[in-house]
C-alpha cells in the first residue's frame, strides 16, 4: 500500500477515535455547546455597561409647571426611577447608603428664573463610590436636562440652536447604540478562545495521564499525523459552536449581521487555528490536565476578555497596555467580528486583521507540531 494512503488511513483512524471520545465525554460536549450558551447570556446581558432603572432622588423645593415638566422628563426617559422629596436632607442618607445613585435639586425659584429667561441652576449630587458608574449617571442626567431644555425652547417658539445651523446626528453601524449588538460579536472571540484553547489543552495531557499515549505511539505515527488527528475534530467542533452562537445571536437576539457568512467562517477558521494551536502547545508541554487548564486560562482566556477591546476600550487604555494588546490575537479577531456584524465586508479592516491572525495561527500551529512528542522520553 502506498505510504500516502497508509498515512491518510492512520490520520482518519485517529480522527474517528478522537471524535468518538468527544461524543462520549459529557464535559467536552458541555464545553462546546452548553457553556457557550451560558457565556453568551452572561456577556450579552450580565456584562453590560449600559445603565437601566437608575434610582435617583429629585428634590422639588417648590412645585410648579416647569418643575413638574422636568420631573416628568426624568420619569419618561427610560433610565431613571424617581423618588420625590421636598428637602434634600431626606435623600442624603439614601445617597450615602447607595439606595439612590444621584440627587437632583430643583430650587424654589426655578420657575421664576425660567420665565424671566435667566439661568436656572439645578444642582446634581452624584454618588461616585464607583467612578465609572457615577460618571455614566451624571452623563445621563445631563443628557436628560439638555433634552428637556430643547423641548421647552421649541414649545416657546425659541430656536435652541444657532440660526443657520441645523444639527442632525447620525449614528452609523449601530443606530440605536444597542450594547447587545456591540457585545455579541466580541463575545464570540472569548468563546472561541475558551473552546479552542481549553478543550485542546486537555487532549494530549489526558492521553499521558490515562496511559493511552503509549498505544498511540505504538502505531508509528509521525508528529504531523498525530497533530492532524487531534486538530481536525476540535476544529470542526469549534466551527459548529460558532454557527450556534451566530444563529442564536442573529435570529433570536436580533443582532444585525451585515457581512458575508463565508467571510465570517474564514476569519473564524483562521482564529481557531491560533486557539487550537495554543491549546495543543500547552497540552504537549505540560502533560498535566490541571496545569494545562490553568495555563490555557491565563494565556488564552484572560487576554481575550481583558485586552481584546470586548469590555474595555483599547484607545482609552494607557499607552503601555495598548502596546501589550498588539501581541494578543483576540484584539484583531474582535475588530474583524464587529466589522462583519455591524458594518459589513469592509475589506480595509477585515483583511489586515485576518492577515495578522493568519501569522499568529501559522506560528502557533508550527510550534504545536514541533512540540508534539512521538516517544515516551
Amino acid at each position: 500500500m502506498p505510504i500516502p494512503i497508509r498515512r491518510a488511513k492512520r490520520i482518519w483512524s485517529l480522527m474517528k477515535k478522537e471524535s468518538r471520545q468527544i461524543v462520549r465525554d459529557p464535559s467536552s460536549m458541555m464545553m462546546a455547546f452548553v457553556l457557550p450558551m451560558i457565556l453568551l447570556g452572561l456577556f450579552t446581558y450580565g456584562v453590560s455597561l449600559d445603565l437601566r432603572a437608575i434610582s435617583i432622588g429629585v428634590v422639588v423645593e417648590r412645585m410648579s409647571a416647569e418643575a413638574e415638566s422636568l420631573v416628568a422628563a426624568f420619569r419618561s426617559s427610560g433610565y431613571f426611577r424617581v423618588q420625590l422629596a421636598e428637602d434634600r436632607r431626606g435623600l442624603e442618607p439614601l445617597l450615602v447608603s447607595g439606595q439612590v445613585q444621584a440627587v437632583v435639586v430643583i430650587p424654589a425659584d426655578f420657575a421664576e428664573r425660567a420665565l424671566s429667561r435667566q439661568a436656572s441652576p439645578v444642582q446634581v449630587l452624584v454618588r461616585a463610590a464607583e467612578a465609572n458608574t457615577g460618571e455614566l449617571v451624571l452623563n445621563y442626567i445631563e443628557g436628560t436636562l439638555r433634552h428637556w431644555q430643547q423641548n421647552q425652547a421649541i414649545q416657546e417658539g425659541i430656536s435652541p440652536r444657532l440660526p443657520g445651523v441645523r444639527f442632525e446626528p447620525r449614528i452609523w453601524y449601530n443606530p440605536e447604540a444597542d450594547y447587545l449588538a456591540a457585545m455579541l460579536p466580541g463575545s464570540i472571540a472569548v468563546i472561541m478562545t475558551l473552546i479552542g484553547a481549553m478543550l485542546t489543552s486537555l487532549v494530549v495531557a489526558r492521553e499521558w495521564e490515562r496511559g493511552t499515549m503509549e498505544a498511540l505511539l505504538s502505531m508509528g505515527l509521525s508528529r504531523g499525523e498525530l497533530f492532524l488527528g487531534k486538530f481536525f475534530p476540535y476544529f470542526l467542533l469549534g466551527m459548529l459552536a460558532m454557527e450556534l452562537i451566530s444563529v442564536v445571536g442573529v435570529v433570536f437576539l436580533g443582532v444585525p449581521f451585515r457581512g458575508s457568512w463565508w467571510l465570517l467562517h474564514l476569519v473564524t477558521a483562521v482564529y481557531l487555528g491560533y486557539a487550537l494551536g495554543l491549546g495543543l502547545v500547552v497540552s504537549s508541554v505540560t502533560r498535566s490536565q490541571f496545569v494545562a487548564t490553568q495555563a490555557a486560562l491565563i494565556i488564552g482566556f484572560l487576554p481575550s476578555f481583558l485586552l481584546s477591546g470586548l469590555v474595555f476600550e483599547i484607545q482609552s487604555m494607557p499607552a503601555a497596555i495598548r502596546m501589550l494588546t498588539t501581541i494578543f490575537p483576540p484584539r484583531y479577531f474582535v475588530t474583524a467580528l464587529r466589522t462583519l456584524f455591524l458594518a459589513g465586508d469592509v475589506w480595509e479592516v477585515v483583511l489586515p486583521n485576518t492577515a495578522i491572525l493568519l501569522l499568529f495561527a501559522g506560528v502557533l500551529l508550527g510550534w504545536a507540531i514541533r512540540a508534539t512528542r512521538t516517544s515516551l522520553a
